[in-house]
């Protein structure tokens, strides 16, 4: 699968504080790549260089398989749709008028735009001006104005940025069917890990402007470890007892955790810390989660979980 989107040593450095540093993006085209990481990571600044809203410090920038630069910056924004931050609008103006407006300055047809309307679900509230719109109903006209010409790539920054819980899923639902439905390929970025593990297919973990994991989210989730956690009336002689026998072991805090084992090793275990006179009060199996291992590939920097 070709990298629609790739970036090679990217930074960026305002003052002297390095804000993007080194970042190796490859976004698979035809994917859903989630770009997660906590407030102030970095987010933005990448996705507003890939757009050309911001000049890099260094590193080189690719999309749709060409190195961008200024010549061919403008045709490859053509292919391209974005809302970034908060959604732009004339509130004196309706939802329809508003679309009308990108869609003469982007010059596409005119019956995208009751498209773009009826996919985000805004056909009956496209005569309504702007200004009493809702959040939901804002971010959803941000959308649609970002679907105008049904581009090849869309870049959403924090899409679900103040919705309700119900307009996050309305959201989620729009956002997942855009691949299947236009064979677009969606950069979207967030600092919840719950929305981009409903979303996305691929995923890029960003630390203080450095990526900190970049794979496919079923590898992110094959990180997630097994091991059991025994309890015992006596931890102590239960450590020396289980090291003597060369068993994998570390104590934390009351329990001693212990690598996976099947039930005829785990029962075989049990028997022989029993025959040696130490009393199991309790063997429980524990998984690390995998807000766990976002915290720890962040930093504990999470924002919201």
């Amino acid at each position: 699968m070709a990298d629609i989107v790739r970036t090679q040593g990217l930074c960026k450095q305002y003052g002297k504080v390095l804000r993007v540093n080194r970042l190796d993006l490859k976004v698979p085209e035809g994917a859903i790549y989630g770009f997660l990481g906590p407030n102030g990571a970095g987010k933005s600044t990448t996705l507003k260089m890939i757009l050309g809203l911001v000049h890099p410090t260094a590193g080189s920038i690719s999309v749709f398989g060409k190195e961008v630069n200024g010549h061919n910056r403008l045709d490859m924004l053509k292919q391209v749709g974005s809302l970034i931050e908060s959604p732009s609008y004339y509130g004196h103006l309706t939802g329809e008028e508003n679309l009308k407006v990108v869609q003469t300055l982007r010059g596409v047809p005119e019956k995208d735009v009751y498209e773009v309307l009826e996919i985000v679900r805004l056909e009956g509230q496209r005569s309504k001006k702007v200004a009493h719109y809702s959040l939901g109903m804002k971010q959803r006209l941000g959308l649609a104005a970002a679907l105008l010409g049904f581009p090849r790539l869309l870049i959403l920054d924090e899409p679900t940025n103040g919705l309700d819980p119900a307009g996050i899923q309305e959201m989620r639902e729009l956002i997942c069917s855009l691949p299947a439905r236009f064979g677009m390929t969606v950069l979207v970025s967030s600092h919840l890990l719950s929305e981009i593990d409903q979303m996305a297919d691929h995923v890029g973990i960003i630390r203080e402007g450095e990526l900190v994991f970049q794979d496919t989210l079923e590898t992110l989730h094959q990180h997630s470890r097994h091991n059991l956690a025994l309890r015992t009336g006596d931890n102590e002689g239960a450590l020396k007892l289980l090291r003597q026998g060369r068993v994998p072991c570390a104590q934390e805090e009351d329990y001693i955790l212990l690598p996976r084992l099947d039930d005829p090793d785990a029962a075989k275990l049990i028997r022989y810390l029993i025959g040696h006179g130490v009393d199991v009060l309790r063997l429980e199996e524990r998984q690390k989660s995998l807000e766990d291992i976002f915290l720890e590939l962040t930093g504990g920097k999470a924002a919201s979980l």
